[in-house]
């Protein structure tokens, strides 16, 4: 992605089976990491807008399990088990969704002149039909998610 791309301020890619979301965050990536490491600010932004969660188990570290559960405005609940496979602090986090959808998320923090170039790349392990309509709320959750980070960052920073 070139400079002129990232002075937009957010993009999103939905290729065969991969949503990528590229985000410029107005925050520094230690901070960015911190919002995607500790249960008390993680489970303030995961979802999509509306969304509130449930933490179960939280343990960081590769083999770890993430156990939550999505509540949506509805009320309708969404369990979520998430096994962390990579931890490189303050860079990168992999997970694998360890239920339908099945797929492997990678979180990427690039410093960039105080703020941090966030890359969230999910590629789904599901058929291609099954990724076509998977992707249908896939994506937009995803942005709404990241808006969400967005907004804690901003709450954070202003501390």
């Amino acid at each position: 992605m070139n400079e002129n791309q990232m002075a937009s301020h957010k993009s999103a890619q939905v290729g065969d089976r991969e949503i990528a979301i590229t985000r410029l965050l107005d925050a520094p990536r230690e901070l960015a990491f911190e919002a995607w490491t500790k249960p008390e600010h993680l489970s303030k932004w995961w979802g999509p807008q509306g969304f509130t969660s449930t933490f179960q188990r939280f343990e960081l570290h590769p083999g770890g399990t993430w156990e939550f559960v999505m509540h949506s405005p509805e009320g309708v609940d969404f369990p979520n088990t998430n096994v962390f496979t990579e931890i490189v602090r303050p860079e990168r986090i992999v997970f694998r969704h360890a239920v339908f959808p099945h797929f492997v998320a990678t979180a990427a923090f690039e410093e960039q002149g105080g703020k941090t170039k966030l890359t969230y790349r999910t590629v789904f392990e599901e058929t291609e039909a099954v990724f076509e309509q998977v992707k249908t709320y896939a994506a937009p959750g995803a942005e709404q998610t990241l808006d969400r980070l967005e907004a804690l960052l901003a709450h954070l920073a202003s501390k």
